[in-house]
């Protein structure tokens, strides 16, 4: 069952902010094109923050160790992290974000 997190305009081209969404932490993220994604919010390297790292396209880097990971596909893109993040599926409906924690798109 998808979650409302934010509205449309609650973020930016290039910012991220961190939702919980069935009790996880979600990283809801809108890219500079501006579309929604919204990804497991902890690095998996070092279980910090993505929410608070930066974005730069279709990614977002970690800001404790630099890993940047792809936000479509939750692969890692740099070290130190090897492994991916879980993906969830965003909608938008009219001005809300929704986020479905239960469906993960890249497993």
């Amino acid at each position: 069952m998808s979650e409302h997190v934010c509205d449309v305009g609650d973020l930016a081209p290039g910012e991220a902010l961190r939702a919980e969404v069935d009790g996880l932490a979600v990283a809801v993220v809108r890219d500079e094109d501006g579309a929604y994604h919204a990804i497991g919010d902890a690095c998996t390297h070092g279980d910090v923050s993505l929410s608070d790292g930066e974005v730069d396209g279709a990614t977002i880097e970690c800001w404790l160790h630099g890993s940047t990971f792809d936000l479509r596909s939750g692969r890692p893109l740099s070290l130190p992290a090897t492994r991916p993040v879980p993906v969830y599926l965003v909608t938008v409906e009219g001005e809300r974000v929704l986020v479905d924690a239960a469906t993960v798109t890249n497993r």
